[in-house]
């Protein structure tokens, strides 16, 4: 607890983490409020178009603001994002006002959403590195993840409270409130976090705007490679669980929402204890090593999930989260450090738009597993999948050490600095 007291005396970091549970918390609300809003004009199915539009464009948003991230100054596109999705927002109350609100003025607003929400889900881990010390990063790290965690349960739960009292519309006023306050708060940040500057000899390739300099740092540093790679595997598992869940709710256990939410708690109560801890302790040397064991683990507890009994599953959800939380927590601080800051934003949106995608595969994958009942085979693949890539990260980490302050770029000056060959090279050219 010590270590978020103190990173939470530094006013920039604490008015970013304020901002940024305030939009987590207005998301959580703004979903129930539409997806209420949908039931009641387009029943079940267009709760199935609202989702799609609210989770699909963040693959198309991530392709276009990634550059944006690392082109323009990041305070303003915070401030001008909030703003502008504020306003739109606020166009569903003012139309359900008007007696003029159609079904799909509210997929309009869920495709906005989808297209933009990178920017704060992306643009957050790239500024961290120019608000906190280099030593304070995990942290930092932890207390985004247990926001996000706190969001996820809290959120939904005070928008559908909200509705109860005041109506689906007029928690969509509130919400637009807090993407103003949202950009007041950023705007009071005193860090720069303008325009980076561009890294590279200029002419070089690395100094090349676009996705090319990204794609090359990622594929040729392997902590980087590694762990894009192994998380989106792990989402796989985790988009397979969002169709597995309601569907042993259902079938399994013949209970109505109680029994899913109960599954749905737990797991959020595990990953909020993994990210409090994980965010306490020390960055170490070990650091892929500690992910590697962790994604082992988290994987394995899966097979609790084989035996459809509610306790025996219970117990899977929670050390899951428990587990796969410090995952993420831990893989933020080797993405922060290791990505240069000219880069940041473009890398940042890539490596998360490349987990977030790996989620409509895994439900897709449930879905097609459980239309034939497989419900074993479907634990055991997602099993695998999750715990296979901790055994690779271990074998090819166990040995290499992980220091702060050292990006992708430095290792591969020092790699040419100690080759007699390259130095030859040099002279010659």
């Amino acid at each position: 607890m010590k270590a978020y007291l103190a990173i939470l005396r530094i006013g920039d970091y604490r008015l970013l983490w304020s901002a940024l549970v305030l939009n987590l918390l207005g998301d959580g609300a703004t979903y129930a409020a539409l997806a209420w809003i949908t039931l009641e004009k387009a029943g079940a199915a267009g709760l199935g178009v609202l989702g799609v539009c609210l989770t699909l464009p963040v693959i198309l948003g991530g392709a276009v603001v990634g550059p944006l991230l690392d082109r323009f100054s990041r305070r303003k596109l915070f401030i001008y994002d909030s703003v502008f999705r504020g306003f739109v927002v606020a166009l569903i109350p003012l139309l359900a006002m008007l007696d003029a609100l159609q079904t799909w003025h509210l997929y309009g607003v869920a495709l906005v959403y989808g297209l933009l929400k990178i920017i704060p889900l992306a643009g957050t881990p790239a500024v961290l590195p120019e608000l906190v010390p280099e030593d304070k990063l995990q942290a930092a790290s932890g207390l985004e993840a247990t926001a996000m965690g706190v969001a996820n349960v809290v959120g939904p739960a005070l928008g559908v409270a909200l509705i109860t009292a005041f109506g689906a519309p007029q928690v969509l006023i509130l919400d637009a409130v807090t993407y103003l306050v949202f950009a007041f708060l950023i705007s009071r940040i005193k860090a720069p976090m303008g325009r980076p500057e561009p890294v590279g000899e200029p002419g070089t390739k690395d100094a090349r705007p676009g996705w090319g300099p990204v794609f090359r740092l990622i594929v040729r540093d392997r902590f980087l490679l590694v762990l894009t790679l192994s998380f989106g595997a792990f989402n796989v598992s985790a988009g397979a669980l969002i169709v597995a869940l309601p569907w042993l709710s259902k079938f399994e256990f013949g209970g109505g929402p109680g029994i899913l939410g109960l599954m749905l708690a737990v797991m959020a109560a595990g990953e909020l204890i993994g990210s409090l801890v994980s965010g306490a302790v020390q960055t170490s040397e070990r650091q892929m090593l500690r992910i590697g064991v962790l994604q082992l683990l988290s994987g394995a507890v899966l097979f609790l999930l084989l035996p459809t009994a509610l306790p025996w599953i219970l117990l899977g959800l929670v050390l899951n989260g428990i587990l796969s939380a410090p995952m993420t927590v831990l893989g933020g601080v080797v993405r922060m450090t290791r990505v240069p800051n000219a880069m940041r934003g473009r890398a940042m949106t890539l490596m998360r738009t490349v987990m977030a995608g790996s989620l409509p595969a895994g439900s897709a994958l449930g879905g097609m597993l459980l239309a034939g009942s497989h419900y074993s085979a479907l634990i055991l693949v997602v099993s695998a999948l999750a715990a296979a890539p901790g055994v690779l990260t271990v074998l090819l980490f166990r040995n290499t050490p992980f220091r702060l302050g050292v990006t992708a770029a430095d290792d591969q000056r020092a790699q040419r600095d100690s080759d007699p060959d390259s130095d030859a090279v040099r002279a010659t050219s």
